[in-house]
């Protein structure tokens, strides 16, 4: 197989030569992006906002690890996980600036806006921890967003459709990735047992959020274009079960809560420093292109 310039390998299909394939096809083609009847624009911007913010956030924590994973090998999958998600969030974004009351870019919703202004659920805030910590919260995030995302395939707004079925594929594989760690660790010497367990207390506090059901949720809920996030707690629940039963660690117990945080804007205290660095460059030079 030969090729006249670079960009033709690249965009080669099916190539096996490349580790992490070449699905540089845009999700979005030939969906139709009209506002779908009787969806409410403003219910449907703020729903994709709130998914956006998740995956914007967590793939940052997630880029941290870039020169700082235990083994090269995870370096590279969590920084492609995280480019999943920043990919997850770029779509989403770009659905939630076109369908608002005022057309906003992708850009500037996501360097732009004070941490009061973000809609992420606080799971995804917290800092990277050890390396069994990450991979509890990745374990519980890609769980619980694999649950959504499949739901929302069958979405009636079809873009969220198509990025969700994107998606699920992409998550599907981070949900393996983590797993597969905390089994290892889980089950590994009596110091890897204990940072183990030591992740899932962490991430703990922030399990009950993931599945309250807010305004945002509730209204996209009702008019066909959102998943209920209560309605995947049992699926979330059985998929940490198993997880941890191979991993011989106690699997955190998932209060029901009905109250949301992060959703209406109510952070803890590690999301601005985050948002320091993750909007630093935009900000001190806003028309700057490359």
């Amino acid at each position: 197989m030969s090729f006249d310039n670079a960009y033709e390998a690249l965009t080669e299909q099916n190539d096996a030569r490349w580790a992490f394939g070449t699905g540089f096809d845009d999700p979005l083609a030939g969906v139709d992006t009209a506002l779908p009847p009787g969806v409410d624009a403003a219910v449907l911007s703020g729903y994709c906002l709130a998914l956006a913010d998740d995956a914007l956030i967590a793939s940052q924590r997630l880029a941290e690890w870039v020169t700082r994973a235990p083994e090269l090998e995870d370096e590279v999958a969590l920084a492609n996980i995280a480019l999943d998600l920043l990919g997850q969030a770029r779509l989403l974004l770009a659905r939630a600036g076109r369908t608002g009351e005022a057309v906003r870019d992708e850009d500037e919703l996501a360097y732009f806006r004070d941490a009061h202004e973000f809609r992420n659920v606080r799971l995804v805030e917290q800092p990277h921890g050890d390396f069994a910590e990450t991979v509890a919260r990745l374990l519980v995030l890609s769980s619980w967003r694999l649950a959504l995302f499949t739901r929302l395939t069958s979405s009636e707004d079809p873009v969220l459709a198509a990025i969700a079925a994107k998606g699920a594929k992409e998550l599907a594989y981070h949900r393996d990735y983590a797993a597969q760690w905390v089994v290892r660790l889980g089950d590994g010497t009596a110091e890897s047992h204990r940072r183990m367990r030591a992740g899932f207390d962490e991430v703990r506090p922030f399990l009950a959020e993931l599945f309250a059901v807010g305004d945002v949720e509730r209204a996209a809920t009702a008019q066909g274009v959102g998943a209920d996030p209560a309605a995947a707690l049992d699926e979330v629940t059985a998929v940490l079960e198993q997880v941890c039963s191979a991993a011989t660690v106690d699997a955190p117990p998932i209060a029901p809560a009905t109250e949301v945080s992060g959703r209406v804007g109510e952070h803890t205290a590690h999301l601005a420093p985050l948002l320091a660095e993750l909007q630093g460059v935009a900000r001190a030079h806003p028309e700057g292109t490359w």
